[in-house]
């Protein structure tokens, strides 16, 4: 069992033992919760660095932001820890760069949740880990579920540019969307996967559905949709069941549901919007950690109509199994394929189940 997971040490383990300085690259959220293991674990910062253009003499968490040239000039050697996501082609050539001059880890720190993804973690959840990967429709998503887990294990890059798929190669080879889908967004944002899928359907569709639950988002979604015909937006999450939930708006993507927060924004299940209308043939779920709530709002609509489902594994330290379970268990005729577009670390990491 689990035979196809081959790093046993987590990028941790080898960051604890290390004897050469350890700079993290980048500010932000992720640093700070990398900079939380690293007390945990008494793994020393030597010092913090961002790239060149970006360094303006300012500090974070009591160190001096230095140029990557700079470190490169004092230090002959020593370990580099990213620290943000790069999703971008420039910027993940410049990770590459970086990693072929220097030993490089991008620890994996769960987006929602806590614990960290080891390969103790796995051998706890080896039978569910084991059966997804057996139920796969095909090889590469075999490998690229192996690749990923192996990444986040072990932080190495190399696992995550083996199994890249261009976003062009899901659509036409996975989806194959026709020119009449009943499209749901879940997780709109500003219209950007609607207009995504729009690109290769010439344009044409039956009906859209999308929800984004921040306000400002949501202006933008109705901006962009405003003059085309049978497009429904709403300002809302999406939920297991209609209701109100406290929502914590942030910049860009990142508003999320959270215990902390006051503000409530309504909450939709697919099930109810879909009601009486045409069936769902395209759901995409990219909702910040609550894809387990959106697809149990999905449920009627999953095990009956059989939509095809473009979903988000990178969230929740369980999501890479637990979401494939769930749907499986809701309509076991799904194929299920893995694929992981352009990112570090292994964001952009989906499941998309197909008949």
């Amino acid at each position: 069992m689990l035979s196809f997971i081959t790093e046993k040490q987590s990028c941790w383990d080898r960051l604890s033992a290390e004897k050469r300085p350890v700079f993290i690259y980048g500010m932000g959220d992720g640093a700070l919760k990398i900079m939380a293991v690293f007390r945990e674990r008494n793994i020393t910062v030597t010092g913090i660095f961002a790239s060149d253009e970006f360094v303006r003499g300012h500090s974070f968490e009591g160190f001096r932001v230095q140029k990557l040239s700079e470190v490169e000039a004092e230090y002959d050697d020593f370990v580099v820890v990213l620290a943000f996501a790069a999703g971008y082609q420039e910027i993940v050539d410049k990770v590459h760069s970086i990693a072929s001059r220097h030993t490089l880890y991008v620890p994996d720190v769960p987006v929602v949740g806590r614990g960290l993804f080891t390969y103790e973690y796995c051998v706890e959840n080896a039978e569910k880990i084991q059966k997804v990967y057996d139920s796969l429709a095909d090889d590469y998503s075999r490998k690229v579920y192996a690749n990923i887990i192996n990444f986040k294990i072990s932080g190495r890059i190399e696992y995550l540019s083996a199994v890249t798929t261009p976003k062009a190669d899901i659509y036409r080879k996975i989806i194959k969307p026709s020119l009449n889908e009943v499209y749901v967004d879940l997780g709109a944002y500003n219209g950007d996967t609607i207009r995504e899928l729009l690109e290769f359907t010439r344009g044409k569709y039956a009906e859209i559905y999308a929800l984004e639950p921040d306000r400002k988002n949501y202006k933008k979604l109705s901006k962009f949709t405003a003059d085309m015909p049978n497009v429904f937006a709403y300002n809302a999450a999406a939920w297991c069941t209609d209701t109100e939930l406290p929502f914590a708006s942030k910049a860009g993507r990142q508003s999320a549901i959270s215990v902390r927060a006051e503000t409530l924004v309504t909450a939709r299940s697919v099930d109810s919007i879909v009601n009486g209308n045409r069936p769902a043939t395209i759901i995409k779920m990219d909702v910040e950690g609550f894809e387990r709530e959106a697809i149990w709002g999905s449920a009627i609509t999953i095990s009956h109509d059989s939509p095809k489902l473009m979903v988000s594994l990178y969230h929740r330290n369980e999501d890479i199994f637990e979401l494939p379970l769930l749907i499986m268990s809701l309509n076991p005729n799904y194929k299920l394929y893995i694929r992981h577009q352009l990112y570090i670390p292994a964001w952009e990491t989906n499941l998309y189940a197909t008949l």
